[in-house]
């Protein structure tokens, strides 16, 4: 697996630098599940947690499938997708050399979110 670029590093720490997204990535750890049981088992609101899975998947940290129940309900499942990110200082001194600049990257997106 590549190593993430310095922007993706960014992204991915910025996705997770929140508790209740920390949380749903935990959750989903253990297995994919849909958007309604989740945000049940979390104890937040079906608007907040798609508001929480948008970051986490814009991130590349999750991934969303729309599938039809048995009773032909669309039902928006989210797995964790395969990432495996290791901070050390060789591994931010390698992202920062990939990182683009500040007002026109990443950076510049967090300071609107």
């Amino acid at each position: 697996m590549a190593r993430p670029t310095g922007d993706d590093l960014v992204e991915m720490l910025a996705a997770l630098a929140n508790p209740l997204r920390l949380r749903i990535v935990a959750r989903l750890a253990g297995g994919r599940d849909y958007v309604s049981h989740l945000a049940r088992e979390i104890g937040i609101s079906r608007p907040l947690l798609h508001m929480h899975l948008q970051r986490l998947e814009a991130a590349g940290l999750v991934v969303g499938s729309l599938e039809l129940s048995e009773d032909g309900k669309a039902m928006k499942y989210y797995e964790v997708a395969d990432f495996d990110v290791r901070l050390t200082a060789s591994t931010l001194a390698e992202a920062v050399d990939t990182l683009t600049d500040p007002e026109q990257g990443p950076g510049r997106k967090e300071r609107s979110r």
